[in-house]
Order: C-alpha cells, then sequence, then structure tokens
C-alpha cells in the first residue's frame, strides 16, 4: 500500500471522529460583531490536546482588540516539527458572521442531515480546523520520515481584517512560516483575490421642523447626491477588467445607511459605510484618493445649490489584494495532482473576488494558496446566509488532498 492509500485510509476510519471535531467546533459560537472569542480558542485548544497536540496561546491585549472592534481574541499556533526543511502553515479562522434570520436548523447544533452538517462556519471555516488537524493527524500515522514541519494557525480576526489575527502573530515575530495553505474550498486553488477598502461617511446637514424645512438642511438630500456619485463610478468599473481568472473588475457596495432622529425632523446627520473590492492590478492608495474626491466633489455640488453640508469620512478597513507569489508553485501543483486524483476533475488555479486575511501572509513574503473543504461556490456554502452547510464528502476529500500534499512537500 503507498503513503497516499494509507493516508486515504486513516481518514476514512477517522471520518467520523472528525466530523464530532467539527461540530464541537460549530457548537461554541463566535459572532463577530461582537467578537467574543477567546472561549472557542479555549475550547480549541483542549480539543486539539486529546490529540496531542499542544496549542501555543496568544491572547491579544485588550486595547488592540477593542481597537479593532472586538471583544477578545485569542489565537493559537500549533507547531508539529518533524526535521530540518520547510515550514507549512495551515490557517483557518474561526471568527464569523452573526447567523441572522431564515434559519431551518440551529446554527449552532452542529446538525447532519443527508450527508451534509449544517451551522455557521461548517463552510467558511471551521471546516478547516478540522481539515487541517486529521490532515496533520493521518500524515503523522504514517511515521515517516519527514523533512520539515507543519504548524496549525487558527486565528479570529478574519471578519475583520486579520490585522490582530494572523497579522498580529506575524508583526510580532511568533511564526515566520515558508509556505501556507489558508482555509478555502475543495473544487479550486485560489492563488489570488480581491483587496478591499471600506470607509464611514457622515454627512452634516442641519436639524429642522418638518413643518418648516427650509429652515434645515437636509443631511439625507446631500447623501443621496453623494451616493448618486458613487453609484455612477460603480457602473464605470465595469469598463475595467483584470486579467487574473475568476475576478473581474472593481465594485462598489454601500452596506448600511443610517440617520434622522424622527419622520418629523429634517434629518441633520446621515451615516453610511461602503465597501469598494479592488482588483490585484490596482493601487490602493490612488483608489482611495479617487473615492475620497469623487465625495468631496459631489457634496461640493450639492452645497453649491444653496443648502452647505460637510461631510466626515474614516476609513474603517484597508485590505490589500493577494498577488501570487514566485515560491507557491509547489503548493499548487501538489493541491491539483492530488485534488484531481481524489475529485475525479482538474482542479484550476484561480482568484477570487473576495478578500481575505491570507494577504497579510503574502505581505511579509510566504508564498500562499487558499484550498479547504467546500462546494464550488460561496452561494452553494451558503456562506454568510441562513442554513450554512458543507457537504461531508467535500470534507472527507479535502482532508486527504491536504495530507497528500503534505506528504509531498515534507517527504
Amino acid at each position: 500500500m503507498s503513503d497516499y492509500e494509507k493516508l486515504d485510509a486513516w481518514i476514512d476510519a477517522h471520518f467520523d471522529e472528525e466530523v464530532g471535531f467539527l461540530q464541537q467546533l460549530v457548537r461554541v459560537p463566535t459572532d463577530t460583531p461582537p467578537g467574543n472569542n477567546a472561549p472557542h480558542a479555549e475550547r480549541t485548544a483542549e480539543l486539539l490536546d486529546g490529540f496531542g497536540f499542544t496549542a501555543e496561546k496568544f491572547a491579544v491585549p485588550a486595547e488592540e482588540v477593542h481597537a479593532a472592534g472586538l471583544e477578545t481574541i485569542t489565537n493559537l499556533i500549533v507547531r508539529r516539527k518533524y526535521g530540518a526543511g520547510p515550514t507549512i502553515a495551515l490557517n483557518a479562522h474561526g471568527d464569523v458572521v452573526p447567523p441572522g434570520d431564515g434559519w431551518t436548523h440551529d446554527p449552532y447544533g452542529g446538525e447532519v442531515v443527508d450527508g451534509r452538517i449544517y451551522g455557521r462556519a461548517t463552510a467558511v471555516s471551521k471546516s478547516d480546523f478540522a481539515s487541517f488537524t486529521f490532515a496533520v493527524r493521518a500524515l503523522e500515522s504514517l511515521g515517516a520520515s519527514l523533512k520539515g514541519s507543519v504548524e496549525l494557525h487558527f486565528t479570529y480576526d478574519e471578519e475583520f481584517g486579520g490585522e490582530v489575527g494572523p497579522g498580529w502573530l506575524l508583526k510580532h515575530g511568533h511564526t515566520k512560516p515558508d509556505l501556507m495553505i489558508a482555509a478555502g474550498f475543495s473544487y479550486e486553488v485560489v492563488t489570488a483575490h480581491n483587496g478591499c477598502l471600506q470607509m464611514e461617511v457622515t454627512v452634516n446637514g442641519k436639524m429642522a421642523h418638518a413643518a418648516i424645512p427650509d429652515t434645515g438642511v437636509d443631511a439625507l438630500q446631500g447623501a443621496v447626491h453623494i451616493l448618486q456619485a458613487l453609484y455612477a463610478q460603480n457602473t464605470a468599473y465595469k469598463k475595467v477588467s483584470s486579467q487574473v481568472k475568476g475576478i473581474n473588475h472593481p465594485y462598489l457596495n454601500v452596506g448600511r445607511i443610517e440617520g434622522g432622529t424622527n419622520t418629523n425632523v429634517v434629518p441633520g446627520k446621515v451615516v453610511f459605510k461602503l465597501d469598494r473590492r479592488m482588483i490585484p492590478e490596482e493601487n490602493p492608495v490612488e483608489v482611495e484618493a479617487t473615492i475620497r474626491q469623487v465625495i468631496a466633489d459631489a457634496a461640493a455640488e450639492f452645497s453649491s445649490k444653496g443648502a452647505a453640508i460637510t461631510v466626515d469620512i474614516r476609513r474603517l478597513l484597508l485590505a490589500n489584494s493577494m498577488r501570487p507569489l514566485p515560491g507557491n508553485k509547489p503548493l499548487v501543483s501538489a493541491i491539483q495532482k492530488h485534488g484531481e486524483q481524489i475529485f475525479g476533475q482538474p482542479i484550476p488555479d484561480v482568484g477570487t473576488p473576495l478578500y481575505t486575511d491570507v494577504r497579510l501572509y503574502g505581505e511579509a513574503g510566504i508564498p500562499g494558496v487558499i484550498y479547504g473543504a467546500g462546494p464550488r461556490t460561496v452561494l452553494e456554502s451558503h456562506a454568510k446566509r441562513s442554513d450554512e452547510r458543507l457537504e461531508l464528502e467535500d470534507l472527507r476529500r479535502a482532508t486527504k488532498v491536504i495530507a497528500r500534499t503534505l506528504r509531498d512537500l515534507l517527504g
């Protein structure tokens, strides 16, 4: 029996245990916001200890966590050293968006129905806490002579940008792997992704009684004028194309808006938050400068008509895009080879319009890819929607691909 066959057999024999591990992880909520993630890290470390894996706990100082808009973060690193050679990090994030409405299954139940497991983070990305952990356990079951090390990085700040997740670990020198694989989906290996700029725009007018509106300045009308200018930009973005397969064009979304005090009051302040996705070819500094100028010009145009508004702009997030680094070829080749063998179809290397905290490894000069347990598309996974789910066979097969890849890279 080949080592690959032994890995596959071990994973099959322990698959019920792997599913149970994932269920335990899903049952500890990590809604972000509010971002009280330390309890999940403690539970994860406890479960890992049962496998003989010691997790180093890195509690991020409270002031840094609160400044990032979260409550608690403890990041975990499990180091498995086998001999001289490269260190490969496997990173997955435990923080998730709140479940929201519309669920037909308990979002924290980890229910298994008709070959699927349901619950928040079953697809993104507590599933890869399981796939990565059991891939490493399978690798070690071989008792083979290996050259190098594996690190499990289980972090808790992807939803808010990653700066106090993997970014914090890298910044403080707690890790510097040679290669890395981050949580992803099974039917493609992602080598590039979009960047993201998020901004909060406050439009200030002057409150007034609705019976005498001319004594005020309607901040909502001003905000609408600005939004129309931004949406005109969005239309223009469709003419800009990325050369990265899987990524189309830049786009902008306004995801939240609030303002006013009552129906009979001219609104004196309106706040909206925008999300600008940047293709890898764009310069983030230029993108931000352009957005700020569009807003300023629209505000000035509105004010020139006699009702002066002021605008305050605050950057919430600037996440750079992920670009392929030359050293990622061994990762891509191994995943594609074993993915095709296990899944019975080619595994293309592509870009994705999402943004992730994997970019932080790339910015530190660490070649990486995104690959893990999940369906062909985000839509199929119901990630960030009700009834998030994962096909258990995708979990099983992705675990095999990761284990085989590690055997190649460390053998």
